[in-house]
């Protein structure tokens, strides 16, 4: 059973004028898109791993041949990442955290404004490309900002995704250019606090009952 890019839950134009069609076309279409099949090229000699999710595959590397740990690591961590990240987002969106989730932001960061600060401010420290994560962290279930690089995921330490932002150039460029504080600044009209806060509620780090779960919101941003 070979990798899929799955589907936008909304059209290219969608998150104009924050997120332009071209760039939202050629991120999806292409850069995706190319994760995708050079995850399963790599995959293609070993039959019995073609069946495994994205994200068990990043969470074993140590039962994969040597030979393709490292385009596994960066092809699946490319196909996991963009999937959370289109499903943070949704057209008409942004606002606020329904109750359960402000209230824990406000429990760590103090509140929406301070994170939005931590936020852009990790988004641009990070030297290079990455992604900004909000996740909860394994050790305490607090909210915590994590940054990594490259395709890297807070996941392979046990940490729970509730919102994630790309920072690679491919994800801004074409409109915001090298102004990658725009682009952070602009990305929260196009939040889909829904689908955070689904994840806040329902997730299960413990357990990690929702390791294949990369499919698109069951909760539509209002």
């Amino acid at each position: 059973m070979k990798h899929e890019l799955p589907d936008l839950p909304y059209d290219y134009a969608a998150l104009e004028p924050h997120i332009d069609a071209r760039t939202m076309a050629l991120h999806h279409g292409c850069h995706h898109a190319g994760y995708v099949a050079r995850l399963n090229a790599a995959l293609e000699p070993f039959p019995e791993l073609q069946h495994r999710s994205a994200l068990w595959l990043l969470l074993n590397p140590n039962k994969l041949p040597g030979s393709i740990r490292t385009a596994v690591r960066n092809n699946a961590g490319g196909h996991f990442n963009h999937s959370l990240f289109w499903r943070a987002m949704a057209p008409a969106a942004g606002g606020t955290p329904g109750r359960a989730l402000a209230e824990a932001i406000a429990r760590a960061f103090g509140d929406l404004g301070q994170l939005k600060a931590r936020f852009a401010e990790a988004g641009a420290r990070l030297f290079g490309c990455g992604w900004v994560w909000l996740a909860r962290a394994q050790q305490d279930g607090e909210l915590r900002l994590y940054s990594t690089a490259e395709h890297e995921t807070p996941v392979t330490q046990g940490n729970y995704p509730i919102l994630v932002n790309d920072i690679w150039e491919h994800a801004y460029y074409l409109k915001h250019e090298n102004r990658r504080d725009d682009y952070l600044a602009g990305w929260w009209a196009v939040v889909n606090w829904v689908e955070a806060a689904y994840r806040f509620e329902h997730g299960d780090p413990v357990e990690r009952r929702w390791v294949t779960d990369i499919g698109y919101p069951r909760v539509a941003a209002a």
